[in-house]
């Protein structure tokens, strides 16, 4: 029996999860009764739940041309944004499906998903999906695939995931045109561990791709990197029900249970091999995930700490890819420190924290990872402005940088032009990608499209730009900690790392929105950003007089000049004294995206 390993790759909403669910059913997996609800369900909660839901590899059988063909369909689990989710699934194929809706055409992610399977030398059949629809240009998008991706226009197997038509064409190429899987079934067992699911009754549920060797039900296993051991208690493959197998040989895709504990025992990547008969070395395995975006999760409502606490960590059985870690705040009080993968991420972090564990959240603005260059030589990692250490101690101050790739209709080419150069975007390039859109590259830092940039894009574009960004590493910028002090106390939850340019503006915005937010108190209430020494915008908070003079009607102006100044002195004595209350709202207000 013939093997072929492939993953669906696509842009968001071009028909992947449908078309996964068309061939199950062209190759027999399940029954039309069964395809209504697997394809709802799973559909359901894809969308729901985000990034881990799909994981698992399923296998089919189909026979073309008198042979068996065993198809194992990894599909790229989560959304396709995080490359780091994709290129897993990418490691373990031979080929990839690359579907592209024949009425939107070719998109940002279509492009980066492409470059990620060149990467990883697999061979490519691009998919043309939705050729029922009124406005499908099969023939147009078939040559902008080949204009912009190099994949032959004549390659392009056109085919309706919804209707059906063209699927049974689909699996012969995948048949024909997929390569056979390398390794050698004889050799010591090396499986590549490409994701891992906590099951409350089994422990960790790990996903492989046998590369070498076999593994049998009993086996004494050793994790490579990790060096622990344990023994298999079952095998299995998804077909999409699980079913138990006997063995996993050279090629094959299937999960293996050991009675493994937590989730922090199974490193994504890691390589399974005999605890008898060794590998020599373990596989290539990925990099660790970079964690981009940093946000606080504190607990509101009727929701406690140890509550909170509890749904993160339960959370975090099921998605190893985000990390927290306890902090505290002035105003909300103790919550935690989250890192994720990017902005879709932690949006699905946080729905799943509250409709999971049942916790009501209060979430703080998104900021990203600095890089601090200290004067003795040590590189420090600063998620948050209130670790920055000392002025005199930072040689340099670094920011995380993208590459921005931009599809747009050529009406927009302009605005966003602006939009970028706003954002200290460098322009690289401008590709022709058809009569009517655009491919825009430009360098921008990650902090400038972390809050808006995306919703601006669309409202710029009338929703049809698409985006897609890639971290290329750290630069040096004149960037400054802007310390807000209230009353002429510095309040280290509300400041805020800012570019010299836009510091001035940045914090005056900052400071008008926070004295909406702050009541007036009996005495006046300076409200001051700075950077070091040096204040660089003020607002006063007026304080509440009670008209001291109202018994005083005529008689010599000395006696409402001494009650004036007596009520003078009290404020004056009560702003030092006196504390000023900052409410939960005005950190909350203050730490929303600008305008």
């Amino acid at each position: 029996m013939k093997i072929r390993n492939f993953s669906i790759i696509a842009h968001i909403d071009h028909g992947k999860s449908t078309l996964a669910d068309r061939i199950l059913q062209y190759a027999g997996a399940i029954t039309e009764r069964e395809m209504q609800s697997q394809m709802l369900d799973s559909m359901d909660l894809e969308r729901e739940r985000g990034i881990t839901i799909k994981a698992s590899a399923v296998t089919v059988h189909h026979r073309h041309n008198g042979e068996d063909y065993m198809l194992n369909l990894i599909d790229t689990p989560g959304h396709v944004d995080f490359h780091y989710e994709v290129s897993r699934a990418l490691t373990a194929c031979e080929g990839a499906l690359l579907v592209v809706d024949a009425a939107q055409g070719v998109e940002a992610q279509t492009v980066a998903n492409t470059y990620l399977a060149v990467d990883h030398d697999l061979e490519l059949i691009p998919v043309l999906n939705k050729i029922d629809l009124p406005a499908a240009l099969p023939d147009e998008v078939a040559m902008e695939v080949e204009g912009v991706l190099g994949l032959p226009a004549e390659d392009c197997v056109p085919c309706s995931a919804k209707t059906g038509e063209g699927v049974k064409e689909l699996l012969g190429a995948i048949c024909e045109k997929f390569p056979d899987p390398e390794g050698d079934p004889g050799a010591p067992a090396q499986a590549l561990i490409f994701d891992s699911i906590y099951d409350d009754y089994r422990g960790v549920v790990t996903y492989v791709r046998m590369m070498n060797g076999k593994l049998k039900v009993g086996d004494p296993i050793r994790m490579m990197r990790s060096g622990r051991t344990y023994a298999i208690t079952a095998l299995g493959k998804m077909t999409p029900k699980e079913q138990k197998v006997k063995e996993l040989s050279a090629g094959e895709v299937g999960f293996v249970v050991a009675s493994i504990k937590t989730l922090d025992e199974v490193n994504i990547g890691d390589t399974i091999t005999h605890d008898k008969h060794a590998a020599d070395e373990p596989l290539p395995g990925y990099r660790e995930p970079q964690r981009m975006v940093f946000c606080d999760f504190y607990p509101t409502g009727d929701t406690k700490y140890d509550e909170l606490r509890q749904a993160i960590e339960r959370l975090r059985l099921n998605d190893a890819s985000f990390i927290f870690a306890p902090e505290s705040n002035d105003a909300l009080g103790f919550g935690f420190r989250c890192g994720f993968l990017g902005l879709l991420h932690m949006e699905i972090i946080q729905e799943r924290l509250e409709r999971e564990g049942k916790v009501e959240i209060v979430q703080t603005a998104p900021t990203v990872t600095y890089q601090v260059l200290k004067s003795d030589g040590e590189v420090l990692e600063i998620h948050n402005p209130a670790e920055l250490p000392d002025p005199s101690h930072i040689t340099e101050l670094r920011e995380p940088i993208v590459k921005l790739e931009i599809i747009t209709p050529n009406e927009g080419i302009g605005d966003i032009m602006k939009l970028c150069e706003s954002r200290r975007g460098i322009y690289l390039k401008q590709q022709y990608l058809s009569d009517t859109r655009q491919i825009l590259d430009y360098e921008l830092p990650l902090g400038e499209i972390i809050f808006d940039f995306f919703d601006k894009l669309k409202s710029i574009t009338r929703g049809y730009g698409t985006m897609d960004y890639d971290l290329i590493g750290y630069r040096k910028d004149q960037l400054v900690k802007v310390n807000v002090l209230v009353n002429a106390m510095p309040v280290d939850s509300l400041s805020f790392i800012a570019h010299r340019s836009k510091a001035e503006q940045r914090g005056r915005q900052f400071l008008i929105k926070l004295k909406k937010h702050i009541d007036r108190h009996q005495f006046e209430i300076p409200l001051q950003a700075a950077i070091g020494g040096k204040i660089i915008a003020r607002e006063t908070i007026k304080a509440m007089r009670k008209n001291v003079t109202a018994k005083c009607y005529g008689g010599d102006v000395s006696r409402k000049r001494k009650l004036l100044e007596a009520q003078k002195a009290g404020k004056k004595r009560m702003k030092r004294v006196g504390s000023v209350d900052i409410p939960q709202e005005a950190f909350m207000a203050v730490l929303e995206p600008e305008e």
